[in-house]
């Protein structure tokens, strides 16, 4: 299963699930309206998430109940199911009962804002970069240690994104500039300076000999190969940086307002989503609208901008993180022609430092195409970041986000339900990451703190609070 619980964290884990099956999955309401979702995408999420009918009727279970963690593992021990070991269904169900809501322990402290923060593909590194120049990678084992502390080269106000290649080798840092940077993590010390202990390499984004720094990078991704950058940047444009010819491969002018986010739908590349400023999440299929700059398609239902975007892994699936206070789940076979795409006039008001007004948060866009809304959290101060929770482990049955109340949320895909909130911090939680084979969340804050959470009955540090200076 790619974890293995011992004795005692099974047994705390049974008696907290016994409470937390009579207190939780209360039926959750959308604007007065009962939640309900496509039954595509729903009956997706539980094939790949709940154990097979043959074990309910082992379990004498009618589907859709909770089955014992506890009889799953006596009836593999007795395969009783004849397949000699639990499928990737029935592990999925099994370690998404383990939530990583205990906790947290403190990892690391900074004074200065968190603004990203990331497991590596396999999880065995973390990435995490703050405002004041530092992005720190850690060995995600035991003890997380420091790895390598960057000091980020020609800062423009922070950090704003990270990626880190899929081998695990480079990492590519982007902040209010054209110029994205990359350092291969491998080489020199632990310690690494821009070009005294490493080379960081300048990436320019800007197509000119100039050097255009009139605008700045949000979002920067690694393809899967690790060969191109995709990035959304505040010229309203979506930029393809070939890092074989060490050039812009494309520029598109995709937004009428930022970019905040940008992401590749799945390994092939084919496809990449953006989300804006301007309400609008787009499609973009390199196969065939490039030579246009035009969009697949549009997805609308946001009222206010869009913070964050993350695909579901599948070419089809994503959510996006909205100023209106909502994450939305989408379908892009559901994507309109820009044509059609009007936006409505909501509020002024200004996300950064003031609260969103209260009668807007009961208004629905009149053509929303979402598969699903979510509300709870709330998207203020920040580019708040949401995500899928991890395929092997629960078959992306979870959405969880940031919070600019200090938490960090997490809701069930189907029901709509708030199965968790996280609470730790003292301010804006802006980024956070599921570890992709393990129950553990990392959330990362303005207040400087990474905080690590795992499931009940591990062992844990006790939370430490110490005075704070102010951070700016």
């Amino acid at each position: 299963m790619g974890y293995t619980m011992s004795k005692l964290e099974l047994d705390a884990y049974v008696c907290d699930s016994e409470t937390s099956n009579r207190t939780s999955r209360k039926p959750r309401k959308q604007n007065d309206i009962s939640f309900e979702i496509d039954s595509e995408i729903a009956h997706i999420t539980k094939l790949r998430s709940e154990p097979d009918e043959q074990l309910f009727k082992i379990m004498n279970s009618r589907k859709g109940n909770v089955i014992s963690v506890v009889k799953m593992l006596a009836a593999r021990e007795a395969n009783f199911s004849k397949r000699g070991n639990f499928s990737l269904a029935d592990r999925s169900y099994v370690l998404g009962q383990f939530l990583p809501v205990k906790g947290p322990c403190c990892i690391d402290r900074m004074n200065s804002r968190a603004y990203v923060s990331q497991f590596s593909t396999d999880g065995s590194l973390f990435v995490a970069g703050f405002q004041g120049s530092h992005i720190r990678i850690y060995d995600a084992g035991n003890e997380w240690r420091i790895r390598k502390d960057i000091l980020a080269r020609s800062l423009r106000w922070t950090i704003t994104d990270t990626s880190l290649s899929s081998n695990q080798q480079f990492l590519v840092y982007a902040s209010m500039s054209p110029i994205v940077h990359i350092v291969d993590v491998r080489s020199g010390s632990a310690e690494s300076h821009a070009n005294i202990t490493d080379i960081h390499n300048g990436l320019d984004f800007s197509e000119n000999d100039e050097g255009d720094y009139s605008f700045g990078i949000f979002s920067v991704k690694f393809s899967s190969d690790g060969r191109e950058l995709v990035a959304g940047s505040s010229d309203d444009s979506i930029y393809v940086y070939d890092l074989e010819s060490n050039s812009v491969a494309l520029r598109i002018s995709a937004h009428s307002s930022d970019v905040n986010s940008v992401t590749f739908a799945d390994e092939t590349g084919h496809l990449i989503y953006s989300g804006s400023d301007d309400n609008f999440c787009k499609v973009w299929d390199r196969r065939c609208f490039v030579s246009r700059g035009r969009p697949a398609g549009t997805l609308v239902g946001h009222l206010e901008g869009i913070t964050f975007v993350d695909s579901r892994g599948d070419g089809r699936y994503l959510i996006t993180n909205g100023k209106d206070q909502t994450t939305k789940l989408w379908d892009i076979r559901r994507m309109t022609s820009t044509a059609s795409c009007a936006r409505p006039r909501t509020f002024d008001w200004d996300y950064r430092w003031m609260d969103y007004p209260e009668k807007a948060k009961k208004l629905r866009h009149p053509s929303d195409q979402s598969l699903a809304t979510y509300r709870g959290h709330s998207v203020l101060k920040t580019l708040i970041r949401c995500y899928f929770s991890p395929t092997h482990t629960t078959g992306q049955r979870f959405i969880y986000t940031g919070s600019s109340d200090h938490s960090v949320y997490i809701y069930d895909v189907v029901t709509g339900d708030q199965v968790a909130k996280l609470d730790y911090h003292e301010s804006a939680v802006r980024d956070c990451s599921w570890h992709p084979d393990r129950p553990v969340m990392v959330s990362s804050s303005w207040d400087g703190d990474l905080a690590k959470w795992e499931f009940p009955g591990a062992q844990r540090s006790t939370p430490s609070r110490r005075p704070r200076r102010p951070i700016y």
